[in-house]
């Protein structure tokens, strides 16, 4: 039983882990400058490989050489970026913490219910597959846990970060204050302000989801897949963002209940 395990099963658990290593891995930095940095790293290791393989011995000195000190230098440049990831692992995101009571979801609704009450403008983006953290670099790094009473402080009038974007990575709030590109398509209503654009313009360059709070009116919309949903009460956003992060089954039927609310508004608005 042993040596079975030892020369089919052993070979097998291997590779699956590092396969999955390094998926997370890409996944993790997909979408921001970090990529770049790791795809330069490959080549190297690529160039390494060959040099070897070659006997080229002093570009495998030279490179032998930066490898060693270059572990280093990965580990001071990422640091942020291995700190977040490690805390995810420890925060064990399987639980479903947009889901549970009293989680994400939850503090989400309650904020935007009290900042349309109040014509509050609000944005916030929330991360699923693609990372925003080239977004993220552009606004102010809190890295604080997410809660209706910090969501409200940040949208503040006449504060700094009233009217930048919030960005949300699993149950933290990575930035306040983020600057989102404003979507160029010329199907959107003219009446739409900066904010509007701004969430269906983040969502077009990724799979966020953007909530946004009209300061002029207190509706409450949803910006995915480029698309916007509007005037939602919270039981509304409470549904969609349940749906939304819900496991893989349900994205389907959310996407096609968008779109369907997005023709409505549309027909409504050109009547």
């Amino acid at each position: 039983m042993i040596e079975w395990f030892s020369f089919i099963l052993k070979p097998l658990v291997e590779i699956l882990f590092i396969w999955i290593l390094i998926y997370y891995l890409i996944s993790f930095f997909q979408g921001t400058r970090a990529i770049q940095v790791l795809m330069g790293l490959l080549i190297l290791a690529f160039i390494f490989n060959i040099a070897k393989v070659l006997e080229l011995n002093t570009i495998n000195w030279v490179l032998t050489k930066l490898f060693t000190v270059g572990v280093v230098a990965f580990l001071i440049i990422f640091q942020p970026e291995l700190r977040r990831a490690l805390a995810r692992i420890g925060q064990n995101t399987f639980l479903g913490v947009f889901l549970k009571k009293g989680g994400t979801i939850d503090e989400l609704v309650q904020a935007c219910e009290h900042l349309a009450r109040n014509r509050t403008g609000a944005l916030i983006a929330i991360e699923r597959d693609v990372g925003l953290k080239n977004y993220i670099e552009s606004g102010i790094m809190l890295d604080a846990k997410v809660s209706s009473e910090l969501l409200i402080t940040l949208f503040s009038p006449n504060t700094p970060t009233h009217d930048g974007g919030v960005i949300i990575v699993g149950e933290r709030v990575a930035a306040c204050g983020s600057l989102f590109p404003l979507s160029q398509n010329i199907g959107l209503a003219r009446s739409l302000g900066t904010r509007h654009r701004a969430a269906v313009g983040v969502t077009e360059e990724s799979d966020a989801v953007c909530v946004v709070v009209s300061e002029e009116t207190g509706n409450i919309s949803v910006a995915v897949y480029g698309k916007l949903t509007r005037a939602l009460d919270s039981e509304g956003l409470r549904r969609v963002l349940m749906s939304l992060f819900k496991p893989v089954e349900g994205r389907k039927g959310i996407k096609e209940f968008l779109e369907k609310n997005w023709k409505m508004f549309r027909s409504r608005e050109q009547s």
